[in-house]
């Protein structure tokens, strides 16, 4: 299983979520898990996708949602689970 991990930051507007999942469900990455809050008007995203069925590669994935990001306002960021994984062990 491929796992990636999507942050999303940014100053809160209407249809972040969906245009994120919309994306992904398009580009056939299964969303394993998401947490998101809003403080005060900023957004924070958490996503954990699954991405061995889609027929993109990391890069254009993450180029994609850079885009898309920027669209919105937005900064958004994929990193690889395992590259995660070892960066934050202690």
């Amino acid at each position: 299983m491929k796992k990636v991990i999507i942050t999303v930051v940014g100053k809160d507007i209407v249809g972040i979520i969906a245009k994120t999942a919309a994306y992904l469900a398009k580009a056939n990455i299964n969303i394993l898990d998401i947490s998101q809050t809003v403080v005060q008007d900023y957004f924070n995203m958490m996503m954990i996708v699954e991405t061995s069925k889609s027929k993109k590669s990391f890069d254009t994935m993450s180029a994609d949602l850079t885009r898309l990001g920027l669209t919105m306002g937005l900064e958004v960021h994929c990193q690889k689970s395992e590259i995660f994984e070892k960066m934050h062990r202690i």
